[in-house]
């Protein structure tokens, strides 16, 4: 005889004995999957009425299921819904209340599905939900900055390659550098959607059902755009969540190394830009400081996401088909990098209309390094003389500025015809900070002209998508 504990589980019949109370806290999950009731209670509500369309229950006995799931729905929203261990998952939780509002009819909703299709449902509808609201959040960063970059396409700053000063750039040329990458990340999570936006249902536990359902019916109701060609893969499939995960790292890869230019402008040694006191935190010791919590918190959670795609790869890289219960463990490290994406998004949408620019330090600190020397070699190149000559020109008058602590547009005419006669009077305004931004005029560059001309196309396909 089986005891009481066991014939209460909905696969008691197999079993002498109850589950061991340690055994049965280890396995559940209702505590990180209950966020899915939404999703579940979906795909439930679809399942009932595709088993009434095609026959297998009458629309009598669909009508109260989802009227029950309906009002189940409502209970959780409301907080009126005690979730049970013992029930193990959201699946069973919910099918218990259910059979506890509506009877009978309630044990008839399982017919022709499993808990492997259903999960895997509800993790791509869940999915998908997300990756719209991401990309959303992506699109309002993005808007920031083209924003930013339209208001400060004059602003000069220097351009660096391995943290020294290489050229004068566009602050808002900068800016769009950064939404350029974003753009990519965004476009990542609209392909990745595809491939979510597939349903398992139907699969059953792995090789099907022998019911005559309707998994099209379905599908047409739950908005996916296809149904899974392959039962086995289906219940054992977690690309979707491993390629969402690959674009989540992606987008944070991005965002910590924004936040590490955000980090570096805000210190004393480059004082280009003020973070406001609403995103920063001060030291228990040293009253002086205003530390720049936020982009060194997102800088931080970068590698808990990273993470997390190294786990989910792990969790599958071994698994025979079909469905295991290691793949329990692919929710949390999904919620968590859902959670920590969409915080990082909104937090830096937040901050970065509120930086302060510090414009004379940037356009001061442009002018060290001697960052319009390519500038000076390309004046010789058109002026007839090999680039290579020339880049051997402008590096003797660099040595001599540095000897001399002197820049290039600081040197006298006669200085620098010292190091060849071909150069003129009009050479200053190519030596300029603002000259040499302004020569760099073709798409892509960044003279002002073509920043706006690119905020303006950003402007368009952020308004397309």
């Amino acid at each position: 005889m089986t005891d009481d504990n066991t014939a209460d589980k909905p696969w008691g019949g197999r079993f002498t004995e109850s589950t061991d109370a340690f055994v049965e806290a280890f396995t559940a999950s209702i505590g990180f999957d209950q966020r899915l009731y939404r999703h579940d209670i979906a795909g439930s509500i679809a399942h009932a009425r595709m088993l009434a369309h095609v026959g297998i229950i009458t629309e009598t006995e669909a009508t109260d299921i989802v009227a029950g799931l309906e009002g189940i729905l409502a209970d959780i929203e409301q907080g009126d819904f005690a979730w049970s261990v013992a029930l193990e998952d959201i699946h069973m939780n919910i099918e218990a209340r259910l059979i506890e509002r509506i009877g009978e009819t309630g044990k008839k909703l399982h017919t022709g599905r499993s808990r492997n299709d259903q999960v895997a449902t509800d993790l791509r509808l869940y999915l998908r939900d997300e990756i719209d609201s991401l990309c959303s959040a992506l699109q309002r960063l993005q808007t920031v900055l083209v924003d930013i970059a339209e208001r400060e396409a004059d602003t000069v700053m220097p351009g660096f390659t391995h943290l020294q000063v290489a050229m004068p750039v566009s602050f808002g040329h900068h800016m769009l550098a950064w939404e350029a990458m974003l753009e990519r990340d965004h476009q990542r999570l609209l392909d990745a959607r595809k491939r979510v936006n597939v349903m398992p249902l139907g699969a059953a536990a792995l090789a099907g059902t022998g019911f005559p359902i309707d998994r099209d019916f379905t599908a047409a109701l739950l908005g996916f755009d296809s149904i899974a060609g392959n039962s086995l893969d289906a219940v054992s499939d977690r690309d979707f969540v491993i390629e969402f995960s690959a674009a989540a790292a992606l987008v944070m890869m991005h965002l910590s190394r924004f936040s590490e230019e955000l980090i570096l402008w805000s210190s004393a040694q480059f004082n280009f830009i003020e973070l406001p006191d609403r995103f920063c935190t001060g030291s228990s010791i040293m009253p002086q400081k205003k530390n720049p919590d936020v982009p060194e918190l997102v800088r931080g959670k970068s590698g808990r996401v990273t993470g997390h795609l190294v786990s989910l790869l792990m969790l599958m890289k071994s698994q025979p088909l079909a469905y295991n219960k290691d793949n329990q463990e692919d929710k949390e490290p999904l919620f968590d990098t859902v959670d920590t994406l969409h915080a990082s998004l909104r937090v830096f949408a937040d901050m970065l209309p509120a930086v302060t620019l510090q414009r004379d330090n940037m356009q001061a600190a442009a002018l060290q390094g001697f960052s319009t020397a390519t500038d000076l070699a390309d004046y010789l190149v058109c002026k007839g003389i090999a680039f290579r000559d020339a880049h051997e020109i402008v590096g003797r008058a660099v040595r001599f500025g540095i000897d001399n602590a002197r820049d290039l547009s600081a040197m006298s005419l006669q200085e620098l015809q010292a190091f060849s006669s071909e150069i003129d009077d009009d050479v200053f305004a190519v030596l300029k900070l603002e000259g040499s931004m302004a020569a760099r005029n073709h798409p892509g560059g960044t003279a002002p002209a073509q920043v706006r001309k690119a905020v303006s196309a950003a402007r368009r396909r952020l308004q397309q998508d």
